[in-house]
């Protein structure tokens, strides 16, 4: 956020490094006698949201050695691995986060309104900083130290109160956003319960002598799922055809922010002919499949194209026994992601097999029964995915006004 080199900073304004005036707090607890019920971990802080919407309690499982940092309300946690994920969360209660996660607040909140910090660290200069300044490849992290070395433009307190205010009523105006986006996937959710019952295959798997309900059957038998090409890494081109990996692969979306995408030459594109995505294409992540935000599935578009399938991402391919959008509301059932947790293996990597997910079971219906169930899924979809385009505009409406109105506050064109 450091102005332009025509500008100067008006009256009240003054450069700053983010060391300058905000702080890392480090206070260390046990989380045994702390006395505390939540924690918070990565997973649990949402890209460009800074409301903590999941947690998890103290006491269900270990937690591991690296979970002993509190924050208090107010408090703004920071996600230094892979920063490129913009994990900026502004806490509303106690708990206790791992020593990967900053927890910040201002030195003197009569210089830095603790309201103002997140929205900070929501610019794009600042994001960009901290991933240039990251160390590491595959899971690159930045220390404080670095962080501090940002420079910035402080506003005075009455422009970050006159921000702040701008700020949250477009912030009430996503939650609106979100809210709406809430109910279409519990009403989509319940549409795959009724759909695909996990009681079903549970009584299947517990006694299949004893089961007789519909007619059952292994998704590898009416699907197969062809496993990614193992591209060369350093084979890799700086432009051509986008390599799909895993980390490129979102919940019901494609991630192709520049921080985590590869490419391969596209004049070579004919010696992996096989392994070229077509718009339509189902793909599924097989390394961390499960993150908090759900399920690691997504859909080939025109937009996507062209891109190749790199391993560790699986696709679909489907018998004229089954179509593409029945697949995709089974996809989304309770119960196909039941049966692959159970199968998910490790834990620093949890990752399934094409075995595993060949090996699911799936309700056998005609392709008549199959489109009604689709259409209904799709149509619920639908009105999903408008409320979500309508959350991403409001998001980079967001983006560009705190850019906006920063750049505009702060300087004057001399």
């Amino acid at each position: 956020m450091k102005p332009e080199a025509s500008k100067t900073l008006k009256a009240g304004w003054r450069r700053v490094r983010f060391g300058d005036v905000v702080r890392q707090c480090k206070e260390k607890v046990d989380p045994e006698t702390s006395g505390l019920n939540r924690y918070v971990a990565g997973d649990h802080m949402d890209t460009d949201d800074l409301r903590l919407r999941r947690w998890g309690e103290i006491g269900s499982g270990y937690l591991g050695p690296a979970f002993h940092m509190r924050f208090k309300p107010g408090h703004v946690l920071y996600g230094s691995r892979r920063t490129y994920l913009r994990k900026v969360a502004l806490a509303d209660f106690d708990g206790i986060c791992a020593n990967t996660t900053f927890v910040l607040e201002p030195k003197d909140p009569e210089q830095l309104l603790p309201e103002f910090l997140p929205l900070l660290m929501q610019t794009d200069s600042f994001n960009e900083f901290s991933v240039k300044s990251s160390k590491g490849s595959v899971n690159p992290y930045i220390n404080f130290s670095d962080l501090a070395k940002f420079e910035l433009a402080l506003p005075s307190l009455d422009v970050q109160r006159r921000l702040v205010d701008i700020f949250d009523a477009l912030e009430n105006i996503a939650e609106s956003l979100r809210n709406a986006t809430a109910s279409a996937t519990t009403l989509k959710a319940a549409l795959a319960e009724k759909t695909f019952p996990v009681s079903e295959v549970r009584t299947l798997l517990e006694g299949a002598t004893l089961y007789q309900g519909r007619s059952l059957a292994r998704l590898g038998e009416v699907a197969s799922l062809q496993v990614g090409f193992p591209f060369k890494s350093a084979e890799y081109a700086p432009h051509g055809d986008r390599l799909l990996r895993g980390s490129n692969v979102g919940v019901n979306r494609l991630i192709w922010d520049s921080a985590v995408t590869s490419y391969w030459p596209s004049d070579r594109r004919s010696e992996v002919i096989d392994y070229v995505l077509n718009a339509g294409d189902v793909v599924i992540a097989m390394d961390r499949p499960f993150i908090a935000e759900g399920f690691k599935i997504a859909r080939i578009s025109e937009f996507d194209l062209p891109a190749l399938l790199l391993q560790r991402v699986g696709r679909f391919q489907l018998s004229n026994e089954i179509t593409s959008d029945y697949l995709w509301a089974f996809l989304h059932s309770e119960s196909f992601k039941w049966q692959l947790q159970r199968m998910q293996k490790g834990t620093d990597l949890p990752h399934i097999s094409r075995f595993d997910i060949e090996g699911t079971i799936i309700p056998i219906l005609t392709l008549e029964e199959q489109s009604a169930v689709a259409d209904q899924f799709s149509s619920i979809e639908s009105s999903e995915v408008q409320l979500l385009r309508r959350l991403d505009i409001s998001r980079a409406q967001k983006k560009n006004a705190l850019k906006e109105l920063v750049a505009r506050e702060a300087s004057s064109v001399q």
